[in-house]
């Protein structure tokens, strides 16, 4: 066959020549060189190995025929369910494997699944009955002989192919963009660049925007947004009085200031956290030292770090170097970020516990700084965005090498990590005198301990005696029986001392693995069922630079730089500030910037407030500063006809969206007005220095130590709800019980807007709740220190509603004074507590 193509070429070009001019020759010559292309494939194919032939036709014949009768029923795409993701009708299938790996080592039938299935030495398959041992044997052959398979990747059936250059010109993954604030047609309405942005808008669907909020309004919105909680009557007064152009910048200023700041934005950001002073739901064990992070965060927000420094620490805080020592404390602190979440830590599967922390640590990384939904690549390529497996295990590699949890002594348990923190000399000299403090408590137990077991003893001997009167045995019998229950009590403070005695200030946190390697694919999230291992890397959508890791190391720091100085990280912290300032954000989906999320309602506005929020140094509190004195902010949250017709939704800002308090802000505005806010430098949130919280101190126990609480710190039910104990497993104790009510954030969720509900329920608490009620009656007996009706009312609206009273209002409320009887304060007060206007932030 060679040698006639051979001949045929050289006698077209020959007799083309001879005929031809040079112009159609060239066109021969082009078919020349076809034809001696495809005489080298065919002398390729002549010299191929007849042994490879001779492989395949063995396959043909002897090996795919028993694959198709026994084995394509469950394994293969026609399979109605694929059973252990185990796919036999292609080559790749084989390869890949399922859920136990790669089914076939080529050369080595021992090692092979397939094979140890067909001779049923583990597994047993097919499942109805063992193959004949010829078929075994033919099946043994081929794998012996290097598994030749000719066929082709089968494709699955509605999957696509990612395309990470498409997926590079989606809006949330490009460059930030220049432009200049636009000009506008009324150029004397807008305050900043925020209003000409939202008034452009609005000019192009020809719109205006309402009427500005009212003073009061405006105070208390402001006051509300910036530290949940109302203003006093005292700052309404001056504010209502003060005339000048710089009032408002001064409320503001003033509230940035404040501890309250710090205390309102950071239940924000514990939100994204999952955090709770609990780990997990498991035999309610408490996190002892989770408190110490929640002080982190509202220290963050109110010494206003820079955020992305605030990334840093959160994501490799233990790999930051620091000579200070307060900033190392910081440093390891912040890393509670990545292990104060929902970990089951009952899990008896460790190598399953592990992966599925990393997991959570990805997921939250990904969801709080990047807007994305990370988890979704796990044992696939993500269904939406341009985000294939790989990268999830390139991202999740960096926390394959970190240490979160470890196992316990006591039973199947584990614990999240505790690191101890480095001290300042004025801190170690502290800790040393309360720890001989406590030593000297403790001794003085023991020492008691002693006696009353001694006596004990003693009572028992005088007991023996026969010659006691009645009234002598009766007296050493009871004090006798008495014993026991001194000494267990001692027991029981000696062991609580030892298990909570002074040391090192700890914290919950990460810290790097000895020898960290690259992650291997879990083929469906089975830490038993490994693929190939993937290096660590970034996500290719967001980045085309590759990590530089030092030996030895996780790469967080890398990653940790990587995300801070992303500008998707800086677009969307900027997008959550605005939906905590104006209802919604500009990309309403807070959390998910991917391809089928909410596109931004103002993409120019989005990108000029990161480009801002960059250059002044990643502040913010001077993002807040600016978009709370914006004119927009400061519109009315009244309605109007045509705009809502045009745009029901509100999307381009033509008045203030309105909406209910969060549960903090509720409860902690409730407490604030009636008097009896305690102020709170942070702390501990359990109360576990009694006795009757905690449980399981004992080291021989089988299951940890755990919680309850059954008693409250002195005055504890009165500090602000972000000091309170958060628990996974239950409803929230009385103290707190209103945030069951009021839609408070799961702690075992990532969230970064809660839900908003409006139901039944709420409106029965708020009447008929016994705390409610309390509060009602602090608040009518704070109102009764003024004697005069009239001016009393007047200081009730501006305390609790935060505005003046109205005539028709006074005149009301003075016919139901006089009507309701000697509770008609408190009724009132209760009325007023449980109004719209009261829950609603205008």
């Amino acid at each position: 066959m060679i040698r006639r193509s051979f001949t045929l070429m050289i006698s077209l070009w020959s007799g083309s020549t001879a005929r031809k001019t040079i112009c159609s020759s060239r066109r021969l010559f082009g078919l020349f060189v076809f034809h001696l292309l495809v005489l080298t494939s065919l002398v390729r194919a002549d010299d191929a190995p007849k042994k490879d032939r001779a492989a395949e036709a063995f396959f043909n014949k002897n090996v795919q025929p028993i694959l198709e009768k026994y084995c394509y029923e469950c394994h293969s795409h026609q399979a109605k369910k694929v059973q252990g993701g185990l796919m036999l009708d292609s080559r790749s299938g084989w390869k890949t494997g399922g859920d136990s790996g790669p089914a076939i080592v080529p050369g080595n039938p021992g090692e092979s699944l397939l094979i140890q299935a067909v001779r049923y030495d583990d597994l047993e398959m097919p499942p109805k009955g063992r193959l004949p041992d010829e078929l075994v044997k033919r099946l043994e052959r081929w794998v012996a002989d290097g598994a030749q398979d000719p066929r082709l990747t089968k494709s699955v059936r509605g999957r696509k192919t990612i395309d990470i250059e498409a997926g590079r010109r989606h809006w949330a993954f490009r460059p930030l963009s220049q432009e200049s604030p636009p000009k506008v047609k009324h150029v004397q309405w807008p305050r900043s660049d925020v209003d000409r942005f939202i008034l452009k808008k609005l000019e192009a669907a020809n719109l205006r925007p309402v009427a500005d909020a009212n003073r009061y309004t405006w105070l208390r919105r402001v006051s509300f947004d910036l530290t949940g909680l109302p203003p006093t009557v005292e700052q309404i007064r001056q504010f209502a009085s003060d005339d000048s152009s710089q009032a408002r910048e001064k409320v503001v200023d003033r509230l940035l200031a404040s501890r309250a700041f710090g205390e309102r934005w950071a239940r924000h950001w514990l939100d994204l956290v999952g955090y709770a002073d609990q780990v997990g739901t498991s035999n309610n064990v408490f996190a002892q030292y989770a408190w110490r992070y929640r002080d982190y965060v509202i220290d963050a927000y109110n010494s206003d770090k820079p955020f992305e420094r605030f990334v840093r620490q959160q994501i490799a805080g233990d790999l930051l170097v620091e000579d200070d020592v307060r900033r190392r404390a910081a440093n390891l602190t912040a890393t509670g970020f990545l292990v104060l979440g929902h970990i089951e830590i009952v899990e008896a599967d460790k190598a399953k516990l592990l992966v599925d922390i990393v997991d959570q640590q990805l997921n939250k990384v990904g969801k709080a700084f990047l807007g994305m939904t990370l988890e979704c690549a796990r044992c696939h390529d993500h269904k939406f965005d341009p985000i294939p497996q790989r990268d999830y295990y390139a991202m999740a590699g960096f926390f394959h090498g970190t240490s979160s949890v470890h196992k316990t002594k006591r039973g199947v348990w584990s614990d999240v990590n505790v690191l101890e923190l480095p001290e300042t000399e004025a801190q170690t000299v502290d800790r040393v005198r309360r720890q001989r403090a406590h030593a000297e408590k403790v001794d003085a137990w023991k020492r008691q301990r002693k006696q009353a077991q001694n006596r004990r003893a003693e009572l028992g001997e005088l007991l023996k005696n026969k010659d006691l009167s009645k009234k002598q045995r009766d007296q050493f019998t009871k004090e006798r029986n008495e014993k026991p229950g001194r000494i267990g009590h001692l027991n029981r403070l000696i062991q609580h001392a030892t298990f909570f005695a002074p040391g090192v200030a700890k914290v919950h946190g990460v810290k790097d693995v000895e020898n960290p390697t690259d992650m291997r694919i879990t083929n469906r999230g089975d830490p038993r069922a490994l693929g190939d291992r993937v290096p660590r890397g970034f996500l290719q959508v967001a980045s085309t630079t590759r990590p530089n890791i030092p030996p030895g190391q996780s790469g967080r720091r890398e990653l940790a730089d990587w995300v801070a100085g992303h500008p998707l990280t800086a677009r969307v912290a900027v997008n959550r500030i605005w939906q905590k300032l104006f209802g919604e954000g500009i990309v309403r989906s807070v959390d998910y910037f991917g391809l089928p999320g909410e596109r931004p309602t103002h993409p120019e506005l989005l990108d000029h407030l990161a480009r801002q929020f960059i250059g002044n140094g990643w502040s913010q509190k001077k993002l807040i500063r600016s978009l709370v004195l914006s004119r927009t902010y400061g519109l009315d949250s009244a309605d109007n006809d045509r705009a809502r017709r045009a745009d029901p939704d509100n999307r381009l800002l033509w008045r203030m969206n309105r909406f209910r308090l969060d549960a903090e802000a509720l409860r902690d505005a409730m407490i604030f007005v009636a008097g009896q806010l305690k102020p709170s430098a942070g702390g501990p949130a359990m109360p576990l220095e009694f006795l009757e919280n905690v449980g399981g101190l004992d080291p021989k126990d089988v299951n940890p130590p755990s919680f309850r609480l059954a008693k409250w710190r002195p005055g504890q039910e009165f500090e602000r709800t972000i000091y309170l104990p958060v628990i996974r497993h239950a409803a929230q104790p009385a103290p707190v019980a209103l945030r069951n009510v009021f839609d408070f954030a799961q702690p075992s969720q990532f969230t970064g807007k809660r839900a908003i509900t409006a139901v039944p329920t709420q409106a029965l608490f708020l009447m008929n709740s016994p705390i409610i009620k309390k509060h009602a009656a602090a608040l009518a007996a704070r109102m009764n220190q003024q004697a005069d009706t009239s001016k009393r009312l007047d200081l009730l609206w501006l305390t609790l509603l935060n505005r003046p009273l109205s005539e028709t209002e006074r005149r009301e409320t003075v016919e139901f004074l006089a009507e309701a009887g000697d509770k008609a304060w408190t009724e009132l007060c209760h009325a007023l507590m449980a109004s719209n206007e009261f829950l609603m932030r205008l």
